[in-house]
């Protein structure tokens, strides 16, 4: 009987390790599906994917910013009585963000490829190359003299590594989509999808690259010249393995300007900090503390930021309480705030992505807040192919103030507004634009269909129905060349506040230790550049919200 229950008990023990085994190589290794069993990444064929990948490339000059909750506006008296920073509390996503301000340095290079690109001897082109240029005439005051920073701020290497100014908001955005696409560039070439030097040999307005056109339409990037153009995959046997792909996990995702929340959410910088207090908003300025100089023992008394101390005083007594520059200084000249970001407060203002409204509507959305969305498509042809710009058929904008500017550059894709076939049935959005949706006008109602339905009865135009209803004055160039300007007229606008009237944040060189806390927030319109504004990019982060998180993820 022993012997019996001993055999059964060996053998009901080998069944269970049998049973182990086969259920252990069911689910599979890293390179077999779990949903068939299939094998992944097989030599002969099937489905290919990247299972090695472990999390995003920190793009070039950017720091992770592990996202988080915060209590975004002023929390504290505002002595201004400018209450549209009203305190709301906010969820941010983790992203990355520029360690400075682009500096004169980096937006000369964006000049200088499309000088190459783009001739500016070329008639058809010229335009690109004037619409990127920034406003040095900025510095230009009626009661001052300062030619030498008109004349010299932008080029002279002395001004190198000094913030550029003189920006408007669309010229910062193309900066970024500029920047995108040379820095995936620059990782097909260093991964072998792309030959060495491609990004500099040989390019021109017929055969420049696209980040979008590749992961969308490969055999037309660099203008349908890909195939001589490739690197040491084009060798590889495997034919799946010529282009890179959205899920090989090398393309980043889009340089872009930081959103209002992400900026001050970065600015203020609570991961050092972790007091319940600042939790709830009562941190001032990047740094720790209530005042702008430093209480360490070896710099005591030293500015940590560079703004505007009085009324003429914008950089103290000279040799004496001075905070290093007169008007702006060079990145990195104080210390980081607790994300290692330099230059959160003084220096330049910064412009943002987020159209401008008195109000955060956080109500409606506290994850991710962002006013200025604009959903578009990639245009399709006839034969259901991209559309692809072509140098011929470039799209230039004047803006208000006259300046024009390239709507696209050639080799990208076209693009158009999401219609109803998109927005058909959906909860989360009806429109293509989405950049007033609910901001206090009638159409934020729920009565507005109604009252939309009566004034088409009354013959009345339900457009001038709106709150934020700024001149819309008319510039446009002639056959000849010329500007004609058409000033609005009209006696029905309340506002000065538009669809196209953008947020900045942060104190500068000209501004009062008021505007250097990171709640504090401006507007100004989208076209229109000074002395005192830059910018500095940012990029979303897709995966795991932190390190520590993948890691968890992959035990």
């Amino acid at each position: 009987m022993k012997k019996l229950t001993y055999k059964s008990s060996l053998l009901m023990l080998m069944a269970i390790s049998l049973s182990f085994v086969g259920c252990k190589k069911s689910s599979g290794g890293k390179n077999t599906s779990r949903a068939t069993g299939w094998s992944i990444n097989d030599k002969n064929g099937g489905f290919q994917y990247n299972s090695d990948f472990k999390e995003q490339e920190t793009g070039p000059g950017l720091v992770f910013i592990e996202g988080g909750t915060f209590t975004m506006g002023k929390v504290q008296d505002d002595v201004m009585h400018d209450w549209n920073n009203t305190p709301n509390k906010q969820h941010v996503q983790s992203f990355y963000m520029d360690e400075t301000e682009v500096t004169n340095k980096m937006y000369l290079e964006y000049l200088d490829w499309i000088k190459m690109v783009f001739p500016i001897d070329n008639p058809n082109y010229r335009q690109i190359y004037l619409g990127a240029l920034p406003d040095t005439l900025v510095w230009r005051n009626r009661l001052g003299y300062n030619e030498t920073m008109t004349s010299n701020y932008l080029r002279h290497p002395a001004y190198g590594e000094y913030p550029v100014v003189g920006v408007n908001w669309v010229q910062a955005t193309q900066f970024s989509k500029w920047r995108t696409d040379r820095v995936n560039e620059y990782v097909l070439e260093r991964e072998g999808y792309i030959a060495q030097d491609t990004k500099i040999a040989g390019v021109d307005a017929n055969s420049t690259f696209s980040t979008e056109t590749y992961l969308n339409a490969p055999d037309m990037a660099y203008g349908g010249k890909i195939d001589s153009v490739q690197g040491k995959q084009k060798s590889s046997k495997d034919s799946t393995n010529v282009y890179a792909r959205r899920s090989s996990g090398l393309i980043l995702p889009e340089y872009r300007l930081p959103t209002e929340a992400e900026w001050e959410y970065a600015a203020i910088a609570l991961v050092g900090v972790r007091e319940y207090n600042n939790y709830r908003g009562r941190k001032k300025y990047p740094w720790d503390g209530d005042y702008t100089r430093t209480a360490k023992r070896q710099i005591k008394g030293d500015q940590l930021a560079n703004f505007k101390q009085g009324k003429g005083d914008y950089g103290g007594i000279a040799g004496w309480s001075d905070d290093g520059g007169d008007i702006t200084v060079a990145v990195k000249s104080y210390a980081p705030n607790d994300f290692g970001l330099y230059d959160m407060a003084g220096n330049v203002a910064e412009w943002v992505a987020d159209v401008y409204r008195p109000i955060v509507d956080d109500e409606a959305n506290d994850f991710n807040y962002y006013r200025g969305n604009v959903y578009t498509k990639n245009q399709i042809d006839e034969e259901g192919k991209v559309v692809v710009i072509n140098p011929d058929a470039i799209v230039y904008d004047t803006l208000p103030n006259g300046r024009i500017v390239a709507r696209n550059l050639p080799g990208e894709i076209s693009t158009v507004a999401v219609d109803d076939k998109d927005t058909y049935l959906r909860t989360n959005f009806d429109s293509s634009d989405n950049r007033d949706y609910r901001d206090g006008d009638t159409r934020s109602t729920r009565q507005f269909f109604e009252q939309f339905a009566e004034e088409e009865v009354e013959g009345e135009d339900a457009s001038n129905d709106k709150m934020y209803n700024s001149p819309k004055h008319k510039v446009e160039v002639d056959e000849e060349g010329n500007l004609v300007r058409e000033y609005d007229s009209s006696d029905k606008r309340t506002s000065l506040i538009n669809n196209e009237t953008r947020v900045y944040k942060g104190g500068s060189w000209r501004d009062r230790a008021y505007w250097l806390d990171p709640a504090q927030r401006r507007y100004l319109p989208q076209y229109m550049a000074t002395d005192y504004i830059g910018f500095r990019c940012a990029m979303s982060r897709v995966g795991s919200k932190s390190k520590q998180s993948a890691k968890r993820a992959r035990h």
